[in-house]
């Protein structure tokens, strides 16, 4: 029975799977920063391209 209650207590898993969802958060923010950056980019060379012309 002690093992049975120490399995129902053990936290361990919710933890870590706390940790993959807040990693994986950060992953979304840093693929739409970087998607934000590249069309930034993007826009500024194409001025830059078109100011050369």
């Amino acid at each position: 029975m002690n093992t049975v209650t120490a399995f129902l207590r053990d936290e361990t898993a919710a933890t870590s799977i706390e940790y993959a969802l807040i990693a994986a958060g950060i992953a979304v923010a840093i693929v739409a920063m970087v998607n934000n950056l590249g069309t930034t980019l993007n826009g500024r060379y194409a001025a830059v391209k078109a100011a050369l012309d």
